[in-house]
């Protein structure tokens, strides 16, 4: 490994050099108290930023052991790290000086919840944090006293400032690692007391705006009924009283602007872990909790979907249904039928955002369209044997329709924002009216062996690409190395003697310049026509690019994911898009159930993190998703 010094050399000679000079610095450079390690270096300064990484071994960074040596006081610690870096990253940023994103310090930007982030990465032997530095130039020429600013000042001062335990407060540091080991039991005694969801008395529950998660000013804290509220006994905070929810069915219901749809968001995200002053740090769901909506123009493939639709009048087989612009009715039903076998345990439905023939048909309505005219079996009607027979438990919000309080364990009023239980009043009122069927016949939990086709890979000329369409594949690719750049996910190649892509014709060149087009392999410079693969090639991922919470594409299909209100971070759109890159071209064999093909990917990641996911390096900005929405973007792939 060589020294600091020699960077600092190397860098002073090649200062005001053409920028893909800036090449010769990738590498390992060890530092007083760290090691830098420029894994990726930008092909322009108006490109994506540079990727580089630290690593400080525990000997130096001397966190107690203790609190990185359970999952869930890493994570907090972590999520910790990346917060302090980022705050320095402030103080420097863009203070050196140049064209394009020269000076740029940044490093995953952090929101209310805890997630596993690429950015920070707690190991046996030591810390590993990630981040992007915008190399500075004068138009496209070196500029080197700028970079030797930043690596030889600015960044020394971020990382001792943030990533040594003795230059931070030791009494904050202790209280992140407890709160999340606090959160942890709270989801310890759920799962040990039949309990789905729990929300602190005292939490806050709305928040600042719609664009904003901070918490919201002034706002009622929330008080639990009596007859709900339960006090627990934590490891470090000692005793929480709060309302707690039992397995089952509980309906939420109230007048509008009451709060009702509010408590419903903050419980769907308690399936993660909240920062202190969040106001949520103790509303804790079930992490199976899958929210339910409807989605029309979503696709869906082979999805038995016979529990709530069948005899379709053109006779469409509803065991193994598949369409490319699914109804509302169609995509909720397939959406439960998908979160059982994503292993949900508890699924959250706003009325508001349901398709109301797939939640409830009234009386009337069923004697103007007789039943055996209506191929919907609605959710009322199963509602309860989803929990009877396959133990799933539902918190519903409804205000339009009466219906639901006949299937209803709990139900819960909320009255200017305060929840009351009124459960027992419903009840007893609901023997003066007429019942509304509430079972259906059949009911039988669906079998899942969907088994994935096999993802096949462009081939010379005109073929068949992945998803079975004629593609035609041209590449021109000029040395350099592509490179993924994580949150900013864009592939760049440059630089000499590197790599260039290969498409079906494609030729390369181990000159200096840039890598362009969009093949779907990637060869080594040398000269090659008519293949995948130029020179000694080498297998090229599939292009990924994420466009906020909205969606990802892969090559060129787009997968939707903006209803999938429980993704909060757009690194894990990020992370979704290399997982599904991953299980394509690594799992789906033509064998494999979509069971089977998440389990592998998820395996993967649980054995070895992110580097199964990663081209040559492991970049900045992902973010650990759930399992359930890995299964959501592997349903919604139309490939």
């Amino acid at each position: 490994m060589k020294s600091q010094n020699e960077l600092r050399t190397l860098l002073r000679s090649i200062d005001h050099k053409g920028y893909p000079a800036y090449k010769s610095l990738a590498g390992a450079w060890k530092f007083d108290r760290y090691t830098l390690v420029i894994d990726h270096v930008q092909g322009d300064p108006f490109a994506s930023p540079s990727s580089l990484h630290v690593e400080i071994p525990h000997t130096l960074a001397k966190f107690p052991a203790a609190y990185y040596a359970e999952d869930c006081g890493r994570i907090a610690l972590q999520d910790f790290l990346v917060r302090q870096v980022g705050k320095q990253f402030e103080q420097y940023n863009f203070r050196a000086k140049g064209s394009g994103k020269s000076g740029l310090l940044s490093i995953s930007r952090c929101g209310q919840a805890v997630l596993e982030r690429s950015a920070c990465e707690i190991t046996d032997s030591g810390l590993i944090v990630r981040f992007y530095v915008g190399f500075p130039a004068f138009g496209r020429t070196i500029n080197a006293g700028e970079l030797d600013k930043i690596l030889f000042d600015f960044l020394p001062r971020c990382v001792e400032s943030s990533l040594f335990y003795a230059r931070l407060d030791g009494k904050r540091v202790e209280s992140v690692v407890h709160l999340a080991e606090d959160q942890r039991e709270v989801r310890r005694i759920l799962k040990a007391e039949g309990l789905v969801a729990f929300v602190a008395n005292g939490s806050v529950l709305p928040r600042k705006s719609g664009v904003s998660d901070l918490p919201m000013a002034d706002s009622v804290p929330f008080t639990s009924p009596a007859s709900m509220e339960r006090t627990f006994r934590l490891p470090h905070r000692g005793e929480i009283t709060g309302m707690a929810i039992p397995e089952g069915i509980t309906l939420i219901v109230g007048g509008g602007y009451h709060g009702k749809s509010t408590l419903l968001e903050a419980i769907q995200m308690g399936v993660y872990d909240h920062i202190a002053g969040d106001g949520r740090e103790f509303v804790i769901t079930d992490d199976t909790a899958l929210k339910l909506r409807a989605e029309d123009g979503r696709s869906i493939r082979n999805v038995d979907i016979s529990l709530f639709i069948n005899d379709l009048p053109n006779k469409k087989d509803t065991t193994k249904f598949t369409t490319e612009d699914a109804s509302g009715s169609t995509s909720q039903a397939a959406a439960v039928v998908e979160g059982i076998e994503a292993g949900t345990r508890l699924f959250l439905i706003d009325e508001d955002t349901s398709a109301t023939n797939f939640m409830v048909r009234d009386e009337f309505m069923q004697q103007v369209i007789s039943r055996d005219k209506e191929p919907i079996t609605p959710f009322l009607e199963r509602a309860g044997e989803l929990y009877e027979k396959a133990g799933i438990s539902t918190i519903l919000v409804a205000g339009s329709s009466g219906a639901f309080f006949y299937i209803a364990d709990h139900i819960l009023m909320m009255d200017c924002y305060r929840p009351v239980d009124i459960t027992e009043r419903v009840k007893g009122m609901c023997g003066g009216h007429t019942a509304p069927r509430v079972k259906a016949p059949g009911f039988m939990v669906p079998t899942f062996d969907r088994v994935l086709p096999a993802f096949r890979k462009a081939q010379k000329g005109r073929g068949r690409g992945w998803d079975g369409r004629e593609l035609e594949t041209r590449n021109i690719g000029y040395g350099g190395d592509a490179a993924e750049s994580g949150s900013f996910s864009m592939a760049e190649s440059s630089g000499a003697g590197g790599q260039g892509y290969r498409g079906a014709e494609g030729r390369g060149n181990g000159g200096d310049g840039r890598g362009y087009g969009s093949g779907e392999d990637r060869g080594h410079g040398g000269r090659g026509r008519g293949g995948n693969r130029g020179g000694d090639g080498r297998h090229e991922h599939m292009k990924t690019k994420s466009f906020g919470l909205e969606s990802f594409s892969m090559d060129r299909e787009e997968v939707n994911v903006r209803y999938l209100e429980q993704l909060l971070d757009t690194e894990q759109v990020n992370a979704l898009a290399h997982l599904l890159r991953y299980g394509l071209e690594e799992v789906m064999d033509g064998r494999k159930t979509v069971r089977q093909t998440v389990e592998s990917i998820w395996n993967a990641w649980e054995k070895q993190g992110w580097k199964p996911f990663s081209s040559s390096y492991v970049p900045c900005g992902l973010a650990k998703p759930r399992i359930q929405e890995l299964y959501a973007c592997l349903n919604r792939f139309r490939g």
